[in-house]
């Protein structure tokens, strides 16, 4: 049977006092097989009620014990050779079939009788009524009706003990069932609350389990804080529990292991497998060895919350051979690496509610119903988004603005947004707490400084002296503090942030000098225009929207002796700092105010040097020895005229990206004297004459070179021929060069198998300048080649594997593109070609050819054009292809839309593009329509009787069926909306 959440009842969570009322014949049964049943049903957390030995001696059934049967949900009728001589057992089950007859939960134990001997009142039986009518008179009504009972609970299927070889058989046997039927009633921790998004949480885990598995299986549940982790493992123990011979939940095991030791631990698993008090174990050592005694033959049921070491599962559970087959171990933990290294094959990772699941909790909570009232659907809306679907948060919210007033709703918002919720941040800040402190100050920069840490890298050059970067980052994601994603992008959680955040805000709370980061525009603001800057600050951010002017004191930087990141964007002073700390690792300046930065300025820990947009004109005097520098970048765009002249030499060992874009009067770099690894650099739009010398040494190592626009007037080729590394590569703005200065690198492009991109734009290329053979770049990616001359491109484009991207936009003289590759997507930009006639086959690749007006009337575009829309029609899955005054089309794939939209708002916006003419082509007619399988049927199979016979046209009349709605937007103008209907 599959885990599941549905309930049986819809009023209170337990409605019966009792799940089972048991009958028996107290000299048959009590001592034995009825004494080993009850305590089994009570161990499984069946409650089962059996009444009071002393209380059989009278003959008549107090009012108490009347009422207790009719308040409980079951009844096990256990029915021995004496059971008929007790007037007492005969009222109880007369009671019995008065409340439970119509409702089918009487069970039946035939225990050493025959059921017809019940059913016909034989043997003991007959005796037994023999002597109940000498009692009470032949034909006596209450003796007849006694008859009856035993008549049609012997007509009840139930259980005989006969066809069992051991009364513990019958017993599991009997336990199971009860526990199957009693079950649907239970609710978790006997609450009426729906659980929320569980579902589908507990059919995964089901599978994981495997029950029927004759294995021993560790199941390992890991995420982050207040997601639900031990509300799924209590939930999944008491759905499964009666299938186990021992079952044991051991609740809080981080906080116990820390204020009382593992031997406490151990004791409670001995205390609850034995049902023993005062189990002696003297250390961890005889504590384990007892564990697994009692384990190594039963099947166990075994769960330990909250884990957050792997000394705890060594010393509670150690390996799977310590348990019987058929047992199943759930551990639930914060740090996925505690279950790896235990051998946790799967680790089941808890993800947070998806949106309806959220605001469905919250609403619980909030207002007692799965939906929002009324007046409070965008307020609850807000929250939820705030919660970021954590469960924790979503129940202590809802829970706190129950029966509230919308006035205090808003202001509860309001109040977050300064300051997290108590209990929320206490229970996030558990996964903090666990931290070293370099995984503590990783995790703050993280969460105090969200704009710039949002890739490994970022992390690498702000702690590059620490060699231990690599594998904090894998213990933060392990804790569930993090999340990278397959393009290396770092996340975090909105309360987890917000925790962090709040950390840093509470080491000095009324004055933000105090604090170890900065990040907030008003408190950089105070600090620096208070003069309250302290040692304690160690990272400032200020990256502000817009361009601000104001008037600093920068004497502040004198007391932060140990900042080491500094980062301001769109700020405009009026005089520069003359101090700066030497502890500073990071500095991204733009629009410094200074001339160069501090002569006392000794950054022997910098790594990245970031000075764009900024009034320098040099960097120093003097030589600097920049051991740690990994990046300067001075770039201005669109022109830098302040700059003119850098350090003769830089003396770097681990320099990966120099940039001086945009510096017009800047005509020679530095003498790069280092081993370095890799480098990119860019002299775009620079007044370089001459590479350095250096940098011939250093051109196995260059995997970046950016020439666009720059003056270089001498080429040396023989240098280019050794950059065998260089994954990217741009150059242009050669006009009127002859011979063409490109051509003899282009003519050796077999020494470049390793590029990925390579921009050629505005070079001037004319037809032949681009060899015919382009084969070699089997790593090419991208292919820049806008604003040339050439008429046609090399045919052995189709043979590039890996290309993603071909972009010849403003070619206007390009006649024809070339066959593309079709092993996978290519995105093709060909817009403002005005000469190009053909196309290429259709295949998998889209298409933007605004302004191309030739191919309107060319007989191969319209072929394209039909091939094109058959192949969409047939697929599904083509492409978008756009043409100025002919056709723009694109395809939403029905997989691309979720099961549960009733709605696709389309929106058209006019836009203009680079390279086409002020404004934009003209839009004539727009739509949309929802296409339909046996549409496409109709028109494929007009179109395959007349292929070159394409018109394109619009559906004016109405069809029933869905409505589409469909919004024109005109810049500088409103929005007109249409509605097309696509016919069911």
């Amino acid at each position: 049977m599959a885990l599941s959440t549905q309930t049986g009842s819809a009023g209170s969570a337990f409605p019966w006092k009792y799940d089972v009322f048991l009958s028996f014949r107290g000299e048959d049964t009590r001592k034995a097989f009825t004494d080993y049943l009850y305590k089994e049903l009570q161990r499984q957390g069946i409650r089962t009620f059996r009444d009071d030995p002393h209380l059989e001696r009278g003959t008549t059934i107090s009012p108490e014990l009347l009422a207790t049967i009719e308040q409980s949900r079951f009844a096990i009728i256990v029915l021995s050779p004496n059971y008929a001589t007790s007037t007492w057992c005969l009222l109880e089950l007369s009671k019995i079939l008065e409340c439970m007859e119509e409702r089918g939960s009487i069970l039946p134990i035939f225990y050493e009788v025959e059921p017809s001997d019940v059913r016909h009142q034989r043997r003991s039986f007959a005796e037994a009524f023999e002597e109940h009518e000498e009692k009470f008179g032949e034909g006596n009504k209450e003796v007849e009706g006694w008859r009856d009972a035993l008549t049609k609970v012997a007509n009840f299927a139930g259980w005989s003990s006969k066809n069992y070889r051991y009364e513990t058989e019958l017993i599991k046997e009997i336990v199971q069932v009860l526990w199957s039927r009693v079950h649907p009633s239970f609710t978790l921790f006997g609450s009426s609350e729906k659980l929320v998004g569980m579902d589908t949480k507990l059919e995964e885990i089901d599978v994981l389990l495997d029950k029927e598995a004759n294995d021993v299986r560790f199941i390992g549940i890991w995420g982050m804080g207040g997601l639900g982790k031990t509300t799924l493992a209590r939930l999944v123990y008491e759905k499964i529990s009666h299938q186990f011979e021992v079952c044991i939940f051991l609740a809080n095991v981080r906080e116990v292991s820390a204020t009382h030791g593992l031997v406490c631990l151990q004791k409670q698993i001995l205390s609850q497998m034995l049902k023993e008090e005062n189990v002696q174990a003297w250390d961890v050592y005889s504590g384990i060895t007892m564990i697994k005694r009692c384990f190594c033959n039963k099947a166990v049921l075994l769960v330990l919350d909250d884990v957050d070491q792997s000394e705890q599962l060594e010393n509670l559970v150690g390996e799977k051979d310590s348990f019987g087959l058929r047992s199943r171990i759930i551990i639930t933990t914060r740090d996925q690496h505690v279950l790896v290294a235990h051998g946790v094959e799967k680790p089941y990772e808890l993800k947070t509610l998806n949106e309806d699941e959220a605001l469905q909790l919250f609403s619980w909570k909030a207002f007692r119903k799965y939906v929002p009232q009324e007046d409070y659907v965008e307020q609850s809306k807000s929250f939820v988004r705030y919660a970021g679907a954590l469960p924790l948060a979503l129940k202590t919210l809802g829970s706190f603005l129950y029966r509230r007033s919308p006035h205090s709703w808003s202001s509860a918002l309001q109040k977050l947004q300064q300051t997290p919720n108590r209990t929320v941040f206490e229970i996030l800040k558990i996964s903090f707490d666990g931290l070293d402190e370099m995984e503590k100050k990783i995790f703050l920069d993280i969460a105090c400084f969200r704009w710039l840490y949002n890739n490994e890298s970022m992390i690498e050059v702000a702690y590059s002296s620490e060699f231990c970067t690599r594998i904090t980052i894998d213990v933060l994601v392990e804790k569930s503090l993090l999340t990278i994603s397959s393009d290396n992008v770092i996340g975090m959680h909105d309360l987890i942030r917000e925790m962090g955040c709040e950390i840093v805000r509470q080491e000095s709370y009324e004055e933000p000098g105090g604090r170890s980061r900065l990040w907030l525009r008003n408190d950089i603001f105070h600090v620096f225009t208070k003069n309250t800057g302290t040692e304690a600050i160690e990272g400032i951010l200020l990256h502000l929207d817009r361009l601000e002017k104001a008037d600093w004191s920068l004497e502040a930087f004198s007391k932060m002796r140990k900042l080491k990141l500094l980062y301001i964007h769109n700020l405009r002073l009026s005089v520069g700092p003359k101090y700066l700390p030497n502890a500073l690792r990071y500095l991204n300046w733009s629009c410094y105010p200074s001339k160069s930065l501090p002569p006392a300025f000794q950054p022997d820990a910098l790594t990245k040097l970031s000075l764009v947009h900024s009034n320098i004109d040099h960097l120093w005097n003097g030589i600097k020895y920049l051991s740690k520098l990994k990046s300067i970048d001075l770039s201005y765009y669109p022109d830098c005229k302040s700059i003119k002249s850098l350090p003769s030499e830089l003396h770097m060992e681990f320099l990966e990206t120099f940039d001086v874009s945009g510096c017009s009067n800047l005509k020679s770099i530095p003498e790069f004297l280092g081993q370095m690894k890799r480098l990119w650099l860019s002299l775009c739009g620079s007044a370089v004459e001459k590479l350095p010398s250096s940098s011939e040494h250093s051109s196995t190592s260059l995997m970046k070179l950016d020439l666009n626009g720059s003056v270089i007037s001498e080429q040396p080729y023989s240098y280019f021929h050794k950059l065998q590394n260089l994954i990217e590569s741009s150059f242009g703005f050669f006009l009127g060069k002859s011979p063409h200065p490109l051509i003899p690198l282009l003519s050796s492009l077999k020494h470049f198998s390793c590029l990925r991109q390579l921009k050629l734009n505005d070079c001037n290329l004319c037809e032949g300048d681009m060899p015919n053979d382009i084969s070699s770049f089997s790593s090419l990616e991208w292919l820049e080649l806008r604003g040339n001359n050439f008429v046609s491109l090399p045919a052995s484009i189709h043979l590039l594997p890996q290309l993603i991207h071909i972009n010849v936009r403003d070619c206007k003289r390009l006649q024809q593109l070339p066959e593309l590759p079709v092993h996978h997507s290519i995105n093709v930009r060909a817009d403002n070609c005005t000469s190009l006639l053909v196309f290429p086959e259709p295949s998998t690749f889209s298409l933007s050819g605004i302004n191309c007006l030739n191919t309107v009337a060319n007989q191969d575009a319209n072929y394209f054009l039909y091939s094109a829309l058959k192949r969409l029609l047939e697929t599904f899955r083509l492409p978008f292809l756009s043409f100025s005054d002919h056709l723009m089309l694109a395809n939403l794939p029905k997989d691309d839309i979720e099961d549960t939209c009733n709605e696709v708002k389309f929106v058209f916006e006019i836009v203009s593009f680079l390279g086409v003419s002020k404004g934009c082509a003209k839009v004539k007619q727009c739509g949309a329509r929802a296409l339909y399988e046996h549409d496409m049927e109709e028109v494929i199979s007009r179109m395959n009787q007349s292929k070159c016979n394409i018109s394109v046209y619009e559906a004016t009349d109405e069809q029933e069926g869905a409505m589409v709605k469909v919004t024109t937007s005109r810049s500088g103008g409103g929005s007109d909306d249409e509605y097309y209907s696509a016919e069911e």
